[in-house]
C-alpha cells in the first residue's frame, strides 16, 4: 500500500506540473492580455490530439471568452484535484488550475484525471498479482515445510519406538544439514552413547561382582561354618577374627565400587572449582616421598608450574594417590619412580611410570575394568579397582587415562586445563 501511495501521488504531482506549465505557456503567449490568452486557447485546440489539455477563459463576471471545458470556473485562484465537468455528454473527473489574470479573468486549465485512474487500476491489480503469488508461495512452502517436519519427526519417533523396545543401538537420523533438527539429534545421540556406556558399565559391574565377589564370601562363609563348629575357645575366636576381617575387605570393594559409580555419575562436577593442579601433584608427590624412600623407591618428580583446571581438588588427589599406591603395592623395591606433568597440545599430561614389571601386551587398557589385575599383580594384595578409579575420575574432568608400555609401565592423564591459565602461560 505504501509503493500505491506513492506512485499514484507521484503520478498527482506530474499532472500538476503538466498543468502548470501549460498555464504558464498560454500566459506568456498572451502578451497582450486576456484576448492574447483566448488566441492561444483557441489555436491549441484547433490541434487537439489525444492526451490534450481542456481550457476555459473567463470574464469576471463569468462570461466564456475562449475554451471548450465544460466546467464551472473555481472563483479562487489555485490547484482543484477533483473537478467535475462534462465531456461529450459524459460526466468526467479533472485536476485543474485556475489563474487570476490582470484585468479579473479567469484562466481554467485541466487534464483528465482517468490517466491516473487507468494507473491506479493497474498498480491495483499488479499488487492483488503480486500479492496472490506470494501468498500461493507462502501456502506451497508451509506446506512443505510441514511435510519435512512430518517426514523428520515420523523418523525420530520411529527410532525413539525401537530404543523403547529394547534396541539401544539406534541413533536419532542425522541428515547433515546442519539444521535444528541435526543439532538435536546430534544431542540425543551423545545422550543414548552415554547410557549405553553406563548400561555396559553396569552389566559388566554385575558380572564383575558375581565372579570377583562369590570367593571372597565363600571364604567368609568358611570360617563363620569354622567358627560355628568349633567348640575350643581360641580357634573359635581365631575364626571369628578372620571373617571379621574378611567382612571389613568386602565393605571396603563396596565402598570403591560405590566411589566409581559416584563419580562415573559426574555427580562430583557440581563440586569443580578453579585449582592449581601443579600445586596439587606437588604437594601428594611430597607426601608420598617418606614411604617411597622407607621402601626403597627412587622417586624424582619434573612438574610444570601454574597449570590450572576446573575440577574437584577431593577427586584429583585420590587420582594421583592411587597410581603412586599401585606403584608402592606392584613394583619391587629400587623401582624407579618418575611423576611428570607438563603442559601438552590438549592442555596439561600427568604421567606416572616406573621401570617394574610390566603388563603383558593385552592388557593395558582392560587394566582399567574393575576387578582386573596384571598377571603380576594377582598375588598381590589389592581388588584390582585402583585403576578402574583413576579412568572413572579422568573422564568426569572430561579428561584420558591410558597406559604406555613404551618403557615400563606408564599411567598418562591428559587433562584439560582452565582457559585462563592457557592464556597466562601460553
Amino acid at each position: 500500500m505504501v509503493a500505491f501511495e506513492t506512485t499514484h501521488e507521484a503520478l498527482e504531482q506530474q499532472l500538476d506540473h503538466r498543468i502548470a506549465t501549460e498555464t504558464q505557456a498560454l500566459i506568456d503567449e498572451g502578451d497582450d492580455g486576456p484576448a492574447g490568452v483566448a488566441d492561444a486557447i483557441r489555436r491549441r485546440e484547433t490541434a487537439r490530439g489525444a492526451g490534450s489539455l481542456d481550457y476555459r477563459l473567463v470574464t469576471p463576471d463569468g462570461a466564456t471568452v475562449a475554451g471548450q471545458l465544460d466546467a464551472e470556473v473555481p472563483t479562487q485562484a489555485g490547484f482543484v484535484e477533483l473537478l467535475p465537468y462534462v465531456h461529450t455528454g459524459e460526466r468526467r473527473i479533472a485536476q485543474s488550475l485556475t489563474t487570476i489574470l490582470p484585468g479579473g479573468h479567469r484562466l481554467l486549465v485541466a487534464a483528465d484525471r482517468g490517466v491516473i485512474d487507468d494507473m491506479d487500476a493497474t498498480l491495483l491489480r499488479l499488487f492483488a498479482g503480486a500479492f496472490g503469488a506470494m501468498l500461493f508461495l507462502g501456502i506451497g512452502a508451509a506446506w512443505i515445510v510441514g511435510l519435512v517436519t512430518r517426514h523428520r519427526l515420523a523418523q525420530i519417533d520411529r527410532t525413539a519406538l525401537a530404543i523403547i523396545d529394547g534396541d539401544l543401538s539406534q541413533r536419532m537420523p542425522v541428515s547433515r544439514t546442519g539444521d535444528e533438527f541435526d543439532r538435536v539429534s546430534a544431542t540425543l545421540n551423545r545422550m543414548l552413547d552415554r547410557i549405553g556406556t553406563l548400561m555396559d558399565n553396569l552389566r559388566q559391574v554385575s558380572s564383575d561382582v558375581a565372579h570377583d565377589l562369590r570367593t571372597p564370601l565363600t571364604r567368609l562363609h568358611n570360617r563363620l561354618e569354622e567358627a560355628l563348629t568349633t567348640p575350643e575357645r581360641e580357634p573359635r575366636h581365631a575364626a571369628i577374627t578372620a571373617a571379621a576381617d574378611q567382612s571389613r575387605e568386602l565393605l571396603d570393594i563396596f565402598a570403591a565400587l560405590l566411589r566409581i559409580a559416584e563419580v562415573e555419575g559426574q555427580a562430583a562436577q557440581a563440586h569443580f572449582q578453579r585449582l592449581d593442579l601443579s600445586a596439587l601433584v606437588e604437594n601428594i608427590v611430597e607426601t608420598y616421598r617418606p614411604d617411597m624412600e622407607a621402601s626403597d623407591h627412587r622417586l624424582t618428580a619434573t612438574i610444570a608450574p601454574g597449570l590450572t583446571i576446573d575440577g574437584d581438588r577431593r577427586l584429583l588427589q585420590q587420582l594421583v594417590a592411587n597410581l603412586l599406591d599401585n606403584v608402592l603395592t606392584h613394583t619391587p623395591s629400587g623401582t624407579n619412580v618418575s611423576v611428570d606433568l607438563a603442559r601438552s597440545p590438549r592442555g596439561a599430561r600427568l604421567c606416572l611410570s616406573d621401570d617394574g614389571p610390566d603388563a603383558s601386551a593385552d592388557e593395558p587398557d582392560h587394566l582399567f575394568r574393575r576387578f582386573s589385575q596384571g598377571e603380576a599383580s594377582r598375588s598381590r594384595p589389592g581388588h584390582g579397582l585402583g585403576l578402574a578409579l583413576v579412568r572413572a575420575i579422568a573422564d568426569a574432568h572430561r579428561g584420558r587415562a591410558t597406559i604406555d608400555r613404551t618403557s615400563g609401565f606408564a599411567v598418562m592423564i591428559d587433562l584439560e586445563v582452565a582457559n585462563q591459565a592457557v592464556e597466562t602461560n601460553v
